[in-house]
């Protein structure tokens, strides 16, 4: 289909292999007791994953199609395009496992509430009581629709 458009099609097909090998290491972490959405940011494995094919996705493109030139718009469409199609494959999948396994959801909302219960006082005065408050209010509120936009 987009055999026309290498641009677009080398995207979409390392994007898609980037929503697969994500949602099988997502499943596996929260198999292996760690819930995925609370890992520290600096420390999630998307980050390896998105570098690695981003990388590889661009260099596919401007040595094979560009003929070692690849321009500054081309390189942000591309990373754009891989990043879109990435969050297609993961929101039905996270939205669907939530739904399926409804601890999921729970186990989130619990250790989340432990995780802002511990925050230091000088911590929640710096971002605001009301936020802080806001934050605990709403958590019990949280559904696999939240999960998957998230």
């Amino acid at each position: 289909m987009f055999k026309k458009y290498p641009l677009v099609e080398i995207s979409v097909r390392n994007g898609a292999i980037a929503g697969i090998l994500g949602m099988v290491l997502f499943l596996i972490l929260y198999y292996l007791g760690r819930h995925p959405f609370l890992i520290p940011i600096f420390l999630d494995f998307r980050i390896i994953l998105f570098s690695v094919l981003i990388f590889f996705t661009l260099k596919e493109f401007r040595d094979y199609f560009q003929e070692g030139v690849l321009y500054f718009w081309q390189g942000m469409m591309m990373s754009l395009l891989f990043t879109i199609f990435f969050a297609l494959i993961a929101l039905p999948v996270i939205w669907g496992f939530g739904v399926w396994k409804t601890e999921f959801v729970s186990s989130y909302i619990s250790l989340t509430l432990e995780q802002i219960r511990t925050i230091p006082p000088e911590i929640v005065k710096r971002i605001g009581k009301e936020a802080y408050e806001l934050n605990l209010k709403s958590l019990p509120l949280t559904r696999a629709s939240d999960l998957a936009l998230l």
